[in-house]
């Protein structure tokens, strides 16, 4: 996987963006992103410190929230103060600063000693690049394969993943690859394969030049565009239309729909972010969850030699720089009714970039019943909220979809181009070999080969049912042995087992021993007596297969489970740590569990992982279709009854 094309007019902004204002323009709502004039004037109030010089690079300057507890407790006349977070790579040095925007003042200042600041855009594409298209050895190693200009060569410069190789510990180590794009729309369809380049990023050093194998490239171009493709139409048009406009309100960035009630933003990272999710019971705005995101995204590749073992992503925390959410394209990535929302995300050297269209809420109906019995039923109407995240070759789309039954849903779908590397076998009709060209991967195209890989995506969801105080709940589904005078002789029953810590938090699902997992409020209950909860289902999933001694595993270890149940610390918030650019192996979820915080009758946080292995299909050429994967928070208990029942006959 290759990092998005995006970046590229990203970085042709580091230079210039306007100029700085010196007021800032108060936010609407405590979790409101820092606007425009905020991010502006933090960089003045940074400047005026004397903290900050011209080598000084930025990969987040983003709002602080304040307190939960005092965001909970906040009445319509207070004013919360407005912080920003900063992290700086300052020479070697990471460095993470508070600014406070209402007293114009630093109020805290550190150096974080002994990792990685996140990666830049420069680092990217610039100056650890450039090291390698002038280094001999690499002149010489593209000269025997026939290229005469690096010239029509896009390369990128990627952090190396931390495989524990004692030659690089402690430097900032970049792997360098190249694909030569003249004649082709489709970027990502020819590689220069089997050579490498390792750079020290800060001293620009080329450390090594890896020349494995020459590979002829391939000459197919498997472009896709209308104009190459042409277009399949049916012969009639299905329309939504909404005259009336949606059915939802947006007041600064609080939406309102049917029983919903929630703010939205984006951020840099991890892209669209939910907070203080309520549901309208009557008179009272019942607590659902305090906040949601995407915490990580893991995508190891299944090919030992050099340039393919390094391939394990950490695609949030290692290639969020320009951010992680792309521009959203009306009539294709939503529909023509949708409403958009816009963001803003810091350049390396620190300004602001504005982002057009990276979030879109729509309203859809699908055709399919909320509820029906004999000739009696409601048609089911939903509101969408939606990224996608641009990652180079792959598109990952992302939508927070609410339901009139109280129940809403993740839903993540996977799309793009699949990572290709070249073969001189040009496909599986060839005589096998004793060791075949398509081990790791399956023939996609004349000498083309897509690899073997994995996907991994981890959510934060800090679910307050009924308020912060909660339980989690494993329901065990149990056979039960009957009476030997019962003509039945099983059936099942279930069992409740409570996790009282962090360490009994930690779930893996089995087919074989169903169960069901619950966040519950004991304080809060129904008509029936039983308390309010919410239901996590799954959905499909894949467990790894790579070993527990695999070093890009244990940097990824939140996917060691399906799901953790942890204590809310508003400092924990990436399944895989914090600073993730060279991690070791164990940051993240791993650590903090290790605790053992108690879980019970506390404000806790579950983090789902939905996982896939895909083997490439004929089918996922040029572009794949969408592979979608879903999980469904439900009401369980959280209500007397179905709340859908009185849904009005038009969706």
């Amino acid at each position: 996987m290759t990092p998005r094309t995006s970046i590229l007019a990203a970085a042709l902004l580091l230079i210039g963006l306007g100029s700085s204002l010196s007021q800032a323009a108060p936010a609407s709502h405590p979790l409101d992103a820092l606007s425009w004039q905020e991010h502006w004037r933090v960089l003045e109030i940074l400047e005026a410190s004397g903290r900050i010089d011209a080598q000084s690079r930025f990969s987040r300057i983003s709002v602080h929230p304040p307190e939960k507890r005092r965001v909970l407790a906040l009445k319509p006349s207070d004013k919360l103060p407005r912080v920003a977070e900063v992290q700086i790579k300052q020479g070697p040095q990471a460095i993470e600063a508070l600014v406070d925007l209402d007293q114009s003042k630093v109020i805290d200042w550190r150096v974080i000693e002994g990792v990685q600041p996140a990666w830049l855009l420069e680092e990217f594409l610039g100056a650890p690049v450039q090291a390698v298209l002038k280094h001999p050895k690499f002149k010489e190693a593209i000269e025997r394969r026939g290229l005469t200009t690096t010239r029509f060569l896009n390369c990128r410069a990627m952090p190396i993943g931390n495989h524990e190789e004692a030659r690089y510990r402690g430097r900032r180590i970049a792997i360098v690859r190249c694909d030569p794009v003249n004649g082709v729309r489709n970027l990502f369809v020819r590689r220069i394969e089997g050579l490498t380049a390792i750079v020290d990023v800060n001293t620009n050093e080329v450390i090594e030049i890896s020349d494995d194998e020459v590979v002829p490239v391939t000459s197919t171009t498997a472009d896709y565009d209308a104009a190459t493709i042409g277009a399949r139409e049916f012969p009639t048009s299905i329309e939504l239309s909404q005259p009336d406009g949606p059915s939802f309100r947006l007041r600064g960035n609080v939406v309102e729909w049917d029983k919903w009630r929630f703010h939205v933003r984006s951020d840099q990272r991890v892209g669209t972010i939910i907070s203080q999710l309520t549901w309208q019971d009557d008179a009272n705005a019942r607590s659902v969850m305090y906040e949601g995101s995407l915490s990580e995204i893991f995508v190891p590749y299944m090919d030992p030699r050099r340039d393919w073992y390094t391939r394990t992503l950490l695609d949030a925390g290692e290639y969020s720089m320009g951010g992680l959410s792309g521009p959203l394209t009306p009539g294709v990535d939503c529909p023509n009714t949708a409403h958009y929302l816009d963001s803003i995300v810091v350049l390396d050297n620190g300004r602001p970039q504005q982002k057009n269209k990276v979030i879109c809420l729509f309203e859809r109906t699908t055709g399919d019943m909320s509820w029906r019995h004999a000739s009696d039923g409601r048609p089911k109407r939903e509101l969408v909220v939606r990224m996608i995240a641009d990652l180079g070759n792959y598109d990952y789309v992302f939508d927070w979809v609410f339901e009139s039954d109280g129940q809403f849903r993740i839903v993540t779908g996977a799309t793009g181009i699949v990572a290709i590397q070249m073969s001189k076998v040009a496909d599986a009709n060839q005589p096998a070999a004793a060791d075949r060209p398509d081990k790791y991967g399956r023939f996609v195209d004349k000498n083309v080969i897509a690899v073997n890989h994995d996907h991994y995506f981890s959510f934060r969801l800090d679910l307050d049912v009924d308020g912060p105080n909660n339980t989690f709940v494993r329901d065990a589904l149990v056979t039960h042995r009957l009476p030997e005078e019962s003509p039945r002789r099983s059936l099942w029953v279930s069992e409740e087992h409570v996790a009282r810590t962090e360490s009994e938090g930690k779930l893996r699902m089995d087919m074989h021993r169903p169960s069901l997992w619950r966040v519950t409020n004991p304080a809060r209950r129904n008509a029936m007596g039983y308390p309010s909860s919410f239901q996590i289902m799954m959905g499909h999933s894949s467990h790894t297969l790579l070993s527990p001694d695999d070093v890009p595993r244990q940097r990824a270890g939140f996917i060691d489970q399906d799901l953790w149940v942890t204590a809310y610390d508003p400092n924990e918030r990436y399944a895989a740590g914090e600073y993730a650019v060279l991690s070791p192996p164990g940051e993240g979820l791993p650590k903090w569990a290790q605790a053992n915080r108690p879980i019970q009758n506390r404000d806790l946080v579950v983090w789902p992982t939905v996982g896939m292995q895909h083997k490439v299909r004929a089918e996922d050429w040029p572009v794949m279709p969408v592979l979608w994967h879903e999980i469904k928070i439900r009401p369980f208990d959280f209500h007397n009854r179905n709340p859908a029942l009185n849904l009005g006959p038009r969706p």
